[in-house]
């Protein structure tokens, strides 16, 4: 079964990140408040939405997803920013269940597209994406900035009026 996230699925949704955190070998890149998470789940300004996927009543994965929006199609997009099933539950349909939910929203809300990254080392993942018809973007790199950096940009650029 596949639902959305409910309020009091905070702590849970939290024991998944820190799970997958742990499968991607970054547990040291994790500074999760779980007040912050549920403030940006279900606060008045939601920054991202979550489904749950069940099995017998218990969680046994997750997808937390949000909106980007291409200008060149003109159109919102779905991007995935993270899927995970726990270890023991993999092969079960877990992972094919959520992505198929997750095109069924994109399509539901007329999103031109759904995107998401995947380590390059982790090839089990890569094989169940590219089964499913995902093509990787070889000619595209991810770019980031964070906390020092991204403040120092930030104090360089123009106000904007938010008025």
């Amino acid at each position: 079964m596949i639902r959305p996230a409910r309020t009091d699925d905070t702590k849970t949704i939290s024991d998944l990140i820190r799970a997958l955190a742990e499968y991607e070998r970054l547990s040291h890149a994790v500074f999760l408040d779980e007040d912050l998470l549920h403030e940006h789940l279900f606060g008045p300004r939601p920054f991202a939405e979550v489904l749950l996927a069940e099995e017998d009543g218990e969680v046994v994965g997750f997808a937390l997803f949000f909106h980007n929006y291409s200008t060149f199609l003109g159109r919102p997009g779905l991007y995935l920013e993270d899927i995970f099933v726990r270890p023991e539950y993999r092969g079960r349909g877990h992972g094919k269940a959520l992505l198929a939910a997750l095109a069924r929203i994109a399509v539901e809300r007329g999103c031109g597209r759904m995107e998401w990254t995947v380590l390059n080392w982790n090839e089990p993942s890569i094989g169940f994406y590219r089964s499913l018809g995902a093509v990787p973007l070889d000619d595209w790199t991810v770019y980031r900035l964070t906390e020092d950096k991204l403040a120092a940009l930030a104090a360089t650029g123009a106000v904007v009026d938010t008025r």
